[in-house]
This record gives structure tokens, C-alpha cells and sequence, in this order.
């Protein structure tokens, strides 16, 4: 038997008689006949975005079209999470110098998490605003939650620091950090994408804030940054990501590879148990970040070491020097290498977890 169906309005498609009178849809189409559903603007204003994304809680934010030339890596990977996406909204939230700078890893992993939950909560707003707008829109998270089942693939859904400087919001660092010319490079970063396109897009910085001071390859306990610009993504994984991803999969491995408790407690020590809960209790702790912590680049960061740099190499850069920690690394690689001849009196221990040991001379 066909199902019969109602007409509501010349040029709308029609709908089944049960569906056109359901009293939802009666008030949808009530609106539209009184002119209330017209829909958005096509073009966002760029100054009402710009108020809507600082009044949300960011410290900077700019526009950048999907079609620009530097997020060609990033279109398709935009277009899936939101379909129709026309434009990238970068946002910056700036972090505490100072709490970002101890040598306690408490303060300064509780200072990065609580920028984290601000900048989400942040660009959450954005998007509901531009929905409640009549837009299209989505913000992935600024950081983690990732899509684990790519592991060890790309997990991000966009990439917040190719966007940021394509929207001209700073530029990438030695030390693979976006730098903001005001800020710095204590920013964390976070992406709106909507369905629309912008009256005004950002610029990219036509220079860079680093001083190339070399200050992060000083501080960088594994070797992972060197003078010339190479950059070993392992070494700084394996350590600074100890408590993430691989470091959790080679703590459970250590686990299940132990005879018993006494054999387990010779492989891992208490404090690594202790951190490695605290992790999975609260939130992920990095163990170093200390090529963000001594970085004097930005305006408003700038002029300390300007003033007194030999202070500021004994106030920022030695006490990170000279902490005693383990540092983690693969085995037989730089990384090992570096830290025994660099940082004698730090602790070094061999860990797997997966990866696989590289060489720059490999």
C-alpha cells in the first residue's frame, strides 16, 4: 500500500503524512513560513569572530581558508571530520611562564592540563555559538583524547600547529613548538572548522620570533634537538611520553614479562609506579617540555633575558640542567649517548614499548 503524502510549502520536498504532522516538524515549518529560518549569513563576519572566539576565553584567534596552500595535508583530513568545511578557526590560549618553568613536574604538568581544559572549553564555545548561529561546526580536541586505533599513525584529527601558522598566529620553532609573537611559546593551540568562509583571513608572519638563542637544544636532557635543526621524534617520545601511548604498553609488558612481585619491583622502581599511576588517576604527565620552558621568544617573554642573560641561564635554564631524574630512552641509540655524556649525573634506562632505535647516521 503507498504511503501517503503531505505538501507544506511550493518548493519543499514532500513528507509522509505521519511525518508532516508530527508537531516538531509542524514547528520547524511554521518558522519557515514565517520567515524565522532564512539561515546564516554566507560569509562570517571576521571581526564578530574574532570578539566571539576572545570573549570564549582565547588570548588570540584567526581565520584561515581550508584552500590555503599550506593546509593541503589538512584538507582531506578536515573534510572528513566535517563535511563542507570551508574554514579553520586557530585559537591560542597562553600558559604561566613560571609554573611552566619549574623543575617540579606537578606544576608544570598541572599548568599545561589546566591551559588544555581553558582552550577546549574554549573553542567548545565557539562552536556552539557558531551552531546556534546556523552553522556547520566542529572543534576536534586541542590535544588528547586522539584517535588511538591509528596508533602509531596520525592520531590528531587537524593539526593545530600547521594551522596556527598558516592563520598566521606565529611560527614553527627549532624545537617543533609554534611560537606566537606575543606570547611565545607558552600557547596551546585548539581549531574550530565551520562551513563557511571568513570577510578576512590571517596573515602568516612575515618573520620569525625565534632568537635562534639555541636554548632548547641546551635544555633537552636526551638529545632530541640539535643546532642545525634535526629533530629525533623517538628520543623525545620515548622520554617525554613515557606515561602515554608506548611508554604505558612497554610498563605493561614489563608487567607481564615478571616472574612475581620481587622480580617485577627490580624491573620497575616505586616512584615509576607511583607516576605511572598518578598518569592513569588524573591526567598524563610529560617528564620534560623543557625546550618550551627555557624558550625567551615573544614580545611579552623577551625581556628578561634581554636584561640579564646570564641570570637568566641560572634561573630558567640550569635548575631543568641540573635535576636529577631518570631519563628514558631506546636502547643502543643517541639518545643513550647523548644523555651519559651530557647529563652524567642523570639517571639513564633502557625501554622498548614498540619502537624501534634509529640513528641520524642511519
Amino acid at each position: 500500500m503507498r504511503e501517503s503524502h503531505a505538501t507544506e510549502g511550493a518548493g519543499r520536498p514532500k513528507l509522509p503524512a505521519k511525518l508532516a504532522g508530527h508537531p516538531s516538524v509542524r514547528a520547524v515549518l511554521a518558522r519557515r513560513d514565517a520567515g524565522a529560518a532564512d539561515g546564516p549569513p554566507p560569509v562570517i563576519d571576521a571581526e564578530w569572530l574574532r570578539e566571539l572566539c576572545l570573549a570564549a576565553g582565547a588570548d588570540d584567534a584567526a581565520a584561515v581558508s581550508l584552500g590555503h596552500p599550506d593546509l593541503a595535508g589538512e584538507r582531506e583530513h578536515a573534510l572528513t571530520a566535517l563535511p563542507g568545511t570551508r574554514t579553520l578557526v586557530s585559537l591560542v590560549v597562553r600558559m604561566n611562564r613560571d609554573n611552566y618553568r619549574s623543575p617540579a613536574r606537578s606544576v608544570a604538568n598541572q599548568e599545561f592540563h589546566q591551559a588544555d581544559e581553558q582552550i577546549n572549553h574554549a573553542a567548545r564555545a565557539v562552536t556552539r555559538a557558531l551552531q546556534d548561529a546556523g552553522y556547520r561546526a566542529l572543534n576536534p580536541s586541542a590535544g588528547f583524547p586522539q584517535e588511538m586505533e591509528r596508533f602509531p599513525g596520525r592520531l590528531w584529527v587537524v593539526a593545530h600547529k600547521t594551522v596556527a601558522v598558516a592563520a598566521g598566529l606565529g611560527v614553527m620553532g627549532l624545537h617543533r613548538n609554534v611560537i606566537h609573537p606575543k606570547f611565545g611559546t607558552f600557547v596551546l593551540l585548539a581549531t574550530v572548522l565551520v562551513d563557511a568562509e571568513v570577510s578576512a583571513y590571517g596573515q602568516p608572519l612575515d618573520y620569525n620570533p625565534c632568537i635562534d638563542c639555541k636554548l632548547c637544544v641546551a635544555a633537552c636532557p636526551i638529545g632530541a634537538l640539535t643546532k642545525d635543526g634535526d629533530f629525533d621524534f623517538l628520543a623525545c617520545a620515548t622520554h617525554n611520553y613515557r606515561e602515554f601511548m608506548s611508554g604505558f604498553t612497554d610498563w605493561v609488558q614489563t608487567v607481564a614479562d615478571s616472574a612475581d612481585a620481587a622480580d617485577f619491583r627490580s624491573r620497575v622502581t616505586d616512584p615509576e609506579n607511583a607516576s605511572m599511576w598518578q598518569s592513569l588517576a588524573f591526567k598524563p604527565n610529560y617528564k620534560s617540555g623543557y625546550c618550551v620552558a627555557v624558550c625567551p621568544a615573544g614580545e611579552d617573554v623577551l625581556g628578561p633575558y634581554l636584561d640579564d642573560r646570564k641570570r637568566f641561564m641560572d634561573t630558567v635554564l640550569r635548575p631543568l640542567q641540573d635535576k636529577i631524574e631518570t631519563l628514558y630512552v631506546l636502547p643502543d641509540s643517541d639518545a643513550r649517548r647523548y644523555a651519559e655524556r651530557r647529563f652524567p649525573h642523570k639517571p639513564v634506562k633502557e625501554v622498548s614499548g614498540g619502537w624501534r632505535p634509529r640513528s641520524r647516521e642511519s
